[in-house]
């Protein structure tokens, strides 16, 4: 299974994974699986800490590749993806990875309610 982590679902990851699915843990910690981190959550987060949102680690590259997850770049291909879906989320960041979902053929994991009422594969968190 190839895996997308949603921001939410990284950051608990990093801080507190004990607020994420047994579900969810297994399939991240399965070697099996490949696990994705999309420079968009990247970008949402430098963002979010920037205006004082949230906490999240100075190191991110650091600590993703302590993980073992990959990094997803974002690509025209994925950017004309989001035309073609209905509006049911207005956050851009969550957009964006419902797109990269699509065209890259990943699992999300995400506990994002709306992001589960598109048509991709997801992996409740």
């Amino acid at each position: 299974m190839r895996l997308l982590l949603d921001t939410h679902v990284l950051l608990w990851w990093l801080d507190d994974p004990t607020q994420i699915s047994e579900e969810a843990i297994s399939a991240v910690q399965n070697p099996e699986n490949a696990v994705y981190v999309s420079a968009a959550t990247a970008w949402e987060i430098v963002i979010k800490k920037a205006l004082g949102k949230l906490d999240a680690p100075d190191n991110l590259g650091e600590a993703l590749d302590d993980c073992r997850f990959s990094t997803l770049s974002v690509t025209i291909e994925h950017a004309q993806a989001i035309r073609e879906l209905p509006i049911h989320h207005h956050d851009p960041f969550d957009r964006m990875l419902v797109a990269q979902t699509k065209v890259e053929g990943l699992t999300i994991v995400t506990r994002d309610s709306e992001i589960l009422r598109y048509p991709v594969p997801h992996l409740p968190a």
